[in-house]
């Protein structure tokens, strides 16, 4: 009996080990290195993301823009299920506008922008540009359509240094002031800037988790698609009877009758003469 004891708990640890494994297995690499500052939901509710990154609540709720769900009828490509909503939700403005990110130490940092077109089916519908501490451009003319379609995650991985009070990026420099940065989106000639989440982490841009490649269609399902468009085009039959080629008509058919008219004058001419 205690025998049977003894293998039922050994057993049941074993299952607990086996577990954590997987569990640490499906944590990116450099993750728990990562001391993570600051992480929003644009236009949307607290969320913990499926490497345990907590997002808050969005600040600008029923401050500044407006904060929308629409992506909610999508499903949306390059991230799982339980990351389905940051890219969901979103915050647009008709204007510029921005987040105050608090910045305590010095140290290398990721700034991550988290995109996603959830309404426009083209490119060149909207079109903007992000800057960083008001100095830093740091995304120039984005255009999510034409970067990934609609639907489709797309990140911004933004690496910047803070030094004694400086804001150090690609080599420039700008003030900190009152120990908080800002990102804003630009006003463009397109439409409104956007937001759908946004994280600041303490790290390499290296050890950062970034998304997977952009899905692609199936080669059996382009196939097909090729197919059936070659299967229209073979189908399609114009109205109305076949106009002939005036360039395969013979000379002689145009001719003939100008024969025949001048046989018939002739002699008439010759009679008229006798008279």
């Amino acid at each position: 009996m205690m025998l049977s004891c003894m293998k039922d708990h050994l057993l049941a640890w074993h299952i607990h080990i086996a577990t954590l494994l997987i569990a640490f297995s499906n944590i990116p690499p450099g993750i728990e290195c990562l001391e993570v500052i600051y992480a929003i939901n644009a236009g949307g509710e607290a969320h913990v993301d499926s490497i345990g990154v907590r997002y808050m609540k969005d600040p600008l709720m029923g401050k500044i823009g407006t904060a929308s769900d629409y992506g909610k009828q999508l499903i949306i490509g390059r991230v799982n299920s339980v990351d389905q909503i940051l890219y969901q939700t979103e915050r647009y403005h008709h204007s510029t506008f921005g987040y105050d990110i608090p910045i305590k130490e010095d140290g290398d940092y990721v700034m991550v922008l988290r995109f996603c077109e959830v309404y426009f089916n083209s490119p060149n519908m909207k079109v903007f540009d992000v800057v960083l501490n008001g100095d830093h451009t740091i995304v120039t003319d984005l255009d999510i359509f034409e970067k990934v379609g609609r639907g489709v995650a797309h990140d911004e991985y933004i690496p910047f240094k803070v030094q004694k009070g400086k804001l150090i990026y690609n080599d420039e420099e700008s003030d900190i002031l009152g120990g908080k940065i800002r990102v804003e989106f630009i006003k463009g000639y397109r439409d409104n800037p956007k937001i759908n989440a946004i994280a600041v982490v303490k790290g390499k841009l290296e050890d950062v988790p970034q998304l997977g490649p952009i899905p692609q269609e199936p080669e059996e399902y382009r196939g097909m698609q090729d197919e059936e468009e070659e299967a229209v085009v073979r189908s399609r039959h114009t109205s109305g009877p076949r106009t002939p080629d005036p360039y395969s008509i013979d000379d002689t058919s145009i001719l003939l009758p100008i024969y025949v008219a001048i046989g018939a004058f002739i002699p008439l001419l010759f009679c008229l003469c006798k008279l």
